[in-house]
């Protein structure tokens, strides 16, 4: 496949990018790219190396290659580095502290720029929060743990956003509200790196999807080559 880094203009470019959990080898020369402004895609089966990839671009895992954001290199930087650098992570299993509010979960990521959103902004996005302000995460259904992790990080300031299954487990209507804030956050500028199970929901918002396998990129699809390449796609899936 072509270089996935090769791209003008690349927010976030990943070259070569090799993981590990303790002595497994998990990634395996991983290339990718992200422009400001897109929404783009990380998919495959379970165990392909998705998540890794975002834990790696986030310093969570050991980790060699290249890692680009706006020019600079962070393949060297702790988790608290990136993050003060503008790329906010919102895990599969979204990190929601029970003994704390809503609003007190909201409030707890420090700033690191000064363009985040208000919590009145968040509360336009996900209404239910705004009802929810004085609850304790325990007390939330599982979408609203969802919003309230997105929510946390849209106020920090950062301009690019990690999600990694953001639909997971979620029922029908509340993966049309994601799907929603997505493209919201996309109209406002963000820039979005997600991993997502649920093709169909990704590939009406994505602009680019990266195919992976067993640690490795092995197709990008853009999305006007969607429909000539549905079969394919649906075959690396299992879908």
């Amino acid at each position: 496949m072509p270089d996935g880094t090769r791209l003008d203009n690349a927010m976030l470019a990943v070259d070569g990018l090799e993981a590990w959990y303790g002595e497994g080898h998990v990634l395996h020369g991983v290339s990718f790219a992200v422009r400001e402004g897109e929404v783009v895609t990380l998919v495959g089966r379970n165990g392909a190396g998705k998540t890794t990839t975002l834990k790696a671009v986030m310093g969570m895992v050991r980790r060699k290659g290249s890692i680009r954001f706006r020019g600079q290199e962070m393949a060297g930087w702790r988790p608290e580095q990136v993050a003060r650098a503008g790329i906010a992570f919102c895990p599969e299993e979204r990190g929601i502290f029970a003994s704390l509010t809503v609003q007190e979960n909201l409030l707890l990521p420090p700033e690191i720029a000064p363009d985040g959103l208000s919590l009145d902004e968040i509360f336009a996005l996900f209404p239910n929060l705004r009802e929810r302000l004085r609850n304790q995460g325990t007390k939330l259904s599982g979408g609203e743990q969802q919003m309230l992790a997105i929510g946390r990080i849209l106020r920090t300031g950062a301009r690019l956003l990690l999600l990694d299954e953001p639909t997971e487990g979620l029922a029908p209507v509340i993966v049309q509200q994601i799907g929603r804030t997505i493209e919201a956050l996309k109209a406002r500028g963000f820039t979005i790196l997600l991993v997502e199970q649920n093709f169909r929901f990704a590939a009406r918002l994505a602009d680019r999807h990266y195919v992976m396998e067993h640690g490795r990129i092995v197709e990008m699809v853009g999305r006007e080559e969607l429909s000539a390449k549905t079969d394919k796609l649906h075959a690396y899936l299992g879908v």
